[in-house]
C-alpha cells in the first residue's frame, strides 16, 4: 500500500510539474504575441506621424516661400537708395511680390 502511495505521489507531482510547464509556455507565447501586436501598432502610428510630418513640411514650405517673397519686398520698400512709395503701388509699377 505504501509503495502504491509513493508511486501515485510521484505521478501526481510529475503531472503538476508538466501542467505548470505547459502554463508557463502558453504564457510566454501569449506575451510574445502581445508584444508583436504592440510593435505593429507602434509601427503604424510612427508611419502616420511620418506622413503627417511630411504633409506639414510641404505646407510650411509654401508659407516659407511667401515670407521670403514678402521679406524681399520689404527690403525693396525700405531700401534707402531707391525706396518704393505708395504712388508706385497706386500706379501699379510694382507687383505684390516683385
Amino acid at each position: 500500500m505504501e509503495k502504491k502511495k509513493g508511486t501515485y505521489l510521484k505521478y501526481a507531482i510529475g503531472e503538476i510539474v508538466l501542467v505548470v510547464i505547459g502554463i508557463l509556455i502558453a504564457l510566454s507565447i501569449n506575451n510574445w504575441n502581445e508584444q508583436k501586436k504592440n510593435e505593429q501598432t507602434i509601427i503604424i502610428a510612427l508611419k502616420e506621424v511620418q506622413h503627417n510630418l511630411l504633409l506639414d513640411i510641404e505646407a510650411s514650405q509654401e508659407n516659407v516661400n511667401d515670407f521670403m517673397k514678402l521679406n524681399t519686398l520689404l527690403k525693396k520698400i525700405f531700401d534707402s537708395k531707391n525706396p518704393w512709395t505708395s504712388d508706385d503701388y497706386k500706379n501699379k509699377k510694382v507687383s505684390r511680390y516683385n
